[in-house]
């Protein structure tokens, strides 16, 4: 068996060197072929060439590396990324800050609370809105001042916003 491997290696090398362009993944593209050659020796024909089914191992074990890394998509070593690109910011702070968005979502009253997630969430127009909750398009408007100045204060932990009152005589 190695007598008839052994004369066929440097032919294997540079025929993996011109399919895959890289010494190191070349080296590796042979090495599988004569472990599966090896392991497969009793799968071979008879009085077949060893010469060209040493090659079409080659050619098939190529082949299948083609199509997984086609598969995967492009890859780049990770000493060639910079390291800002693959640290990743917790997701905890939009969670929690989600979360008291929400909560201070619930202390409002219903009135602002459905213009204000109508018109920010939902992206409705102020008409769209008006017609939604049956309201004029002004009254959507000062709701909507009114909520956000009560959902700023409630997010800043602040009591809700009182509007002063003057005394008229």
């Amino acid at each position: 068996m190695i007598q008839l491997i052994e004369p066929v290696i440097p032919g294997l090398r540079r025929y993996a060197n011109a399919l895959v362009r890289n010494p190191a993944d070349a080296d590796d593209l042979v090495q599988d072929c004569l472990e599966r050659a090896v392991a497969r020796w009793g799968q071979r024909r008879s009085g077949g060439d060893t010469r060209s089914w040493l090659y079409a191992i080659l050619h098939n074990l190529a082949v299948s590396r083609w199509r997984t890394a086609n598969r995967r998509g492009p890859t780049t070593p990770l000493d060639a990324v910079d390291p800002a690109v693959l640290s990743v910011a917790p997701p905890q702070d939009q969670g929690l800050a989600r979360a008291d968005v929400l909560r201070a979502l619930d202390t409002l009253p219903e009135e602002y609370r459905a213009v204000i997630l109508l018109v920010t969430v939902e992206d409705l127009s102020y008409a769209e809105t008006a017609r939604v909750l049956d309201i004029p398009t002004g009254t959507v408007m000062s709701r909507l001042s009114r909520g956000r100045a009560r959902l700023a204060s409630a997010l800043a932990g602040a009591a809700p916003a009182v509007p002063h009152l003057r005394r008229v005589k």
